[in-house]
């Protein structure tokens, strides 16, 4: 009997210690967003804390994700649109978090697309660290981190994403 109630003890201690494992890495708004740091094409780290001031759309793609691809648009007219303008002392910085895994696709996209904000990978897709930290099941996905450094959207795409970019960058 003893054994028995050791046994679910030990069980008891390790699945509490796995769920505070899990939510230690929960991705939600109103959270601090883990901070990464990852090398550009040419080598440079730039880590996310680096922007902090500025609303910061944190944007997990890849060259070999389509919907990626046709996002970069969009992504490259609201960076020259919300970038340039400076809000209350505050403007939107992109960080592009590339999940490739091949070093020239990558570097032709950036090229291609004209990408002006910082782009970060490891190249190690989908084994990445950050992907697996950020709890990417798929991409495009992003998260909207505010000037203090917290999460305060997740994967909007759009409209949606400009309206709130907009209003965010007009709060304080």
């Amino acid at each position: 009997m003893k054994r028995y109630a050791s046994v679910i003890l030990l069980l008891f201690v390790l699945t509490c210690g796995y769920h505070a494992k899990a939510q230690e890495n929960e991705i939600k708004v109103g959270v601090m967003a883990p901070e990464i740091s990852l090398p550009t094409p040419q080598g440079k780290i730039v880590t996310l804390s680096s922007l902090r001031g500025n609303l910061v759309l944190i944007d997990f793609w890849a060259t070999w994700c389509a919907p990626c691809v046709e996002e970069q648009p969009e992504l490259k007219r609201l960076y020259d649109t919300y970038n340039l303008s400076v809000k209350k002392g505050r403007k939107l910085e992109i960080y592009g978090v590339s999940l490739d895994s091949k070093k020239p696709a990558w570097e032709k996209a950036i090229r291609k697309f004209e990408i002006k904000w910082p782009q970060v990978s490891d190249l190690k897709f989908w084994s990445s660290p950050v992907a697996k930290t950020y709890n990417l099941e798929g991409i495009p996905y992003n998260v909207v981190v505010d000037s203090d450094g917290y999460i305060i959207a997740l994967n909007l795409h759009g409209k949606e994403l400009e309206d709130f970019v907009r209003a965010g960058l007009e709060e304080k």
